[in-house]
């Protein structure tokens, strides 16, 4: 295939348009690529999601039918005997360990008629999906994985879940043998492709870093919009800001704790969390059990969490475990401090180790509220952070990916 020219199509690959991270910089890669001239779809396996409304002008939305049950194996097994014949003896084995093939066929039929030159694929089975549908649609499609997250801690996660544990172990194998077969994979930070390459026995040169696009024109402007909270637009204390889905592997419970820690000390602040999530409850019994609930503010999702960035004393990230976090980003790129726990992996790489915000050890709760405090007490730079935020821009990443587009068509 020759070097793509403006008019080359691509796809990007994802279940569905989840509120999340990963959507969030899919959706800003493909308007980019689009802006710059290439044919852009995003294909779906469900038409859902919270972020279905943002689908940009000029990117194409292409939902998969669910096709029927057998008829997939029999065209995999005819273009890929081994795979073929694994995921038919998986399917009548344990069903948590086999990935299902319903959409395979319209997404193979989607694949040879419009023939985009590169298929982007992420998240879960569905790189194997796109790596196999290539294979059966028999074209010159190249298809490119894009690993998100630190597998290796989701395996820890998981551990004691016997059932998502299977299928997470069964998914490495897969990834141990079909990554390699892929045209490239991408990792979205050293860290997530350093983990990949150990989890999953590949090659690290095998594995690209491109950093998440992140920071476009959009968010100075929005960042600029009045802020959607009282506290934000009040002259009371400071406000602490944390953004993300309310789950356990974010952490919110250390954050709280260390501000109750803070607050003891005689700190006047306030901490607002921002997103939803089935944690909510725990969160909010234990800011009641630590004395701090009325001080912590939980309001969910907000359309424009740039404007509370802008506004707030100090981002915190307290996870246990991030790919390339999306939100301190943003953070700095609003002029906003940043303090994040050292997780694998993302922070260290965004903060340049500690030069463009502070790391604590993660669960240090009290090494937490310290540098809170101190970031509270001693701001830095405002432009130093700005200028640290648009390093990851969304110009910089449609430019890597062009690159690599241009060097797996060539």
């Amino acid at each position: 295939m020759a070097i793509p020219d403006s008019k080359s199509r691509l796809a990007f690959y994802l279940p569905a348009l989840a509120s999340g991270g990963m959507e969030r910089v899919t959706l800003l890669l493909a308007q980019a690529l689009a802006d710059r001239g290439y044919a852009v779809d995003i294909v779906l396996e469900h038409r859902r999601g919270g972020y279905l409304d943002r689908v940009p002008d000029g990117v194409t939305l292409v939902v998969l039918e669910k096709g029927p049950k057998v008829p997939p194996y029999a065209r995999l097994i005819g273009r890929w005997p081994r795979e073929g014949f694994a995921q038919l003896m998986r399917l009548f084995g344990r069903k948590d360990c086999y990935i299902p093939l319903r959409r395979l066929l319209c997404l193979a039929d989607y694949i040879e008629r419009q023939r985009p030159c590169v298929v982007f694929a992420a998240h879960g089975r569905i790189p194997f999906l796109a790596l196999w549908a290539a294979r059966i649609a028999a074209v010159n499609t190249k298809v490119v994985v894009i690993e998100h997250s630190t597998f290796s801690r989701w395996l820890d996660v998981f551990r004691d879940d016997p059932r998502t544990h299977a299928v997470l172990s069964y998914r490495r194998v897969l990834m141990h043998r079909l990554y390699p077969q892929a045209d490239a994979v991408v990792g979205v930070s050293d860290g997530v492709a350093d983990d990949l390459a150990a989890v999953a026995g590949i090659d690290r040169r095998l594995i690209t870093t491109i950093y998440n696009p992140v920071v476009g024109a959009e968010l100075a402007h929005r960042a600029a919009e009045s802020p959607g909270h009282d506290w934000l637009r009040d002259d009371g204390p400071p406000v602490i800001l944390a953004v993300g889905r309310l789950v356990e592997e974010k952490g919110f419970i250390w954050l709280i704790e260390a501000f109750a820690t803070l607050r003891a000390d005689g700190v006047a602040a306030r901490l607002l969390i921002l997103g939803e999530g089935p944690q909510r409850d725990e969160l909010a019994d234990r800011a009641a059990a630590l004395g701090v609930c009325a001080d912590v503010a939980m309001p969910g999702w907000v359309d424009n969490p740039y404007a509370c960035m802008a506004r707030a004393g100090v981002f915190v990230l307290s996870s246990m475990f991030e790919g390339l976090p999306v939100a301190p980003i943003e953070a700095l790129a609003c002029g906003c401090p940043v303090v994040a726990f050292d997780c694998p992996s993302g922070p260290r790489e965004i903060l340049a180790d500690g030069r463009f915000g502070t790391l604590v050890p993660v669960g240090d709760t009290d090494g937490l509220a310290a540098a809170i405090g101190a970031t509270l007490a001693h701001q830095p730079a405002t432009e130093q952070l700005i200028e640290r935020g648009a390093w990851f821009s969304v110009d910089r990443a449609a430019d890597a990916y062009q690159q690599l587009i241009r060097r797996v068509c060539r």
